[in-house]
């Protein structure tokens, strides 16, 4: 299939990127991918220019918009943010939408796309009051998005100047979240919320495709408020003081994952994170950082088995994961462990073996939490 021949390349492009690959063929591969990194930065910074100078115009929709981004690709822990973000906005008294590109979710067919001449609306995932669409057709993200949070709108386009409109026309809202939203500049900004991940902070310190920068780290600067995430429980003091001397006027709070519960995949029973005491797991995971997952099961006293690891928004198969239970089952494993994100592609079985349990994280604010709640207030002032 096209899609898991990507994966292996894209699997193959990290390992090259972060020097894990050595050798001659490497070293030329990572100088042919500085060379398009020079190219795509100029772009980068060239398309922020024409913004700034107003050439390119961004739109307003007349309503509070707040950005949720990142300056890397791969997973820095931004979807429990966001929801954290929206839920704090709607306990007070916000009428909320998060407007999600929806990556990865299923396109539209171009037959579909040449037959219906009628501007497409946006896909609901929710709307407010009902789940209305699985995670296959919404995307990984916004399903989680509207599965916990039951008074929110969330909706998914490409173009989220069409969806923000659609949120207010249709629904109400006075405030939109773009999940994902530092880079979309059509969309004019109120607050810039940016993620910076403890373990990774700069890609590599090079932008696309050489590193994992999707523009300049000194872009920093248009940010308003930065979450340095998976921090370790005594924070993150280095990283801040380099990020204070790229934004002198940003609010800077320190965070990380908070793991709360664990729930059975398909009975939907709930269990402390006791049970994993002393159990011995196979790990199973399709997202950027694998390893922080792991490393999160052993600190909570599990024995790692078996651990299978898949390419981030992996889309699982049925023969796949009867393949990972037997796999897991052979290794002595009494439980398998996924993430919340994981578990939304895991497909339907008729028998299970083992117990398929995911893991329940929030964020747990090390510092800033007073900035936080500052911004929330100053946000839905009216």
């Amino acid at each position: 299939m096209p899609t898991r021949s990507n994966e292996r390349l894209e699997q193959r492009l990290l390992r090259v990127i972060s020097k894990e690959v050595r050798g001659k063929r490497a070293a030329c591969l990572r100088g042919f991918l500085k060379m398009l990194s020079w190219i795509f930065g100029m772009l980068v910074q060239l398309r922020l220019l024409l913004h700034k100078h107003r050439i390119i115009r961004a739109s307003t929709l007349g309503c509070q918009v707040i950005s949720v981004g990142n300056i890397t690709v791969g997973g820095t822990g931004k979807t429990p943010i966001v929801e954290t973000f929206a839920r704090s906005l709607q306990q007070k008294g916000r009428k909320v939408a998060v407007l999600s590109r929806g990556y990865k979710s299923r396109k539209t067919p171009l037959w579909e796309k040449i037959l219906k001449k009628e501007e497409r609306l946006p896909r609901v995932v929710s709307d407010g009051e009902r789940l209305l669409l699985n995670s296959d057709l919404a995307g990984d993200e916004p399903y989680m998005l509207a599965s916990n949070l039951p008074d929110v709108v969330v909706l998914v386009d490409k173009d989220r100047v069409k969806s923000g409109k659609y949120a207010i026309r249709k629904f109400g809202c006075d405030t939109l979240v773009l999940d994902d939203g530092f880079q979309y500049l059509k969309l004019q900004h109120r607050l810039d919320i940016v993620l910076v991940d403890y373990t990774n902070p700069f890609g590599y310190d090079r932008v696309l495709p050489r590193g994992l920068l999707r523009e300049p780290r000194r872009n920093l600067k248009r940010a308003g408020f930065i979450f340095i995430t998976k921090c370790p429980p005594e924070g993150a003091p280095e990283l801040k003081a380099k990020l204070r001397e790229l934004n002198h006027h940003a609010e800077i709070s320190e965070c990380r994952h908070s793991s709360k519960y664990l729930e059975n995949l398909y009975t939907r029973e709930l269990m402390e994170l006791g049970f994993l005491q002393g159990k011995k797991v196979a790990a199973v995971s399709g997202i950027a950082v694998p390893e922080s997952f792991e490393n999160g099961l052993r600190q909570l006293g599990a024995e790692i088995v078996h651990s299978a690891q898949y390419a981030d928004h992996h889309r699982y198969t049925q023969q796949e994961i009867i393949e990972m239970i037997n796999s897991a089952a052979e290794a002595g494993a009494e439980v398998i462990v996924t993430t919340e994100k994981d578990a939304v592609r895991f497909p339907l079985l008729d028998r299970c073996d083992l117990p398929v349990l995911f893991l329940r994280v929030e964020i747990e604010m090390l510092s800033g939490s007073e900035a936080f709640n500052d911004w929330i207030d100053r946000i839905c002032f009216k």
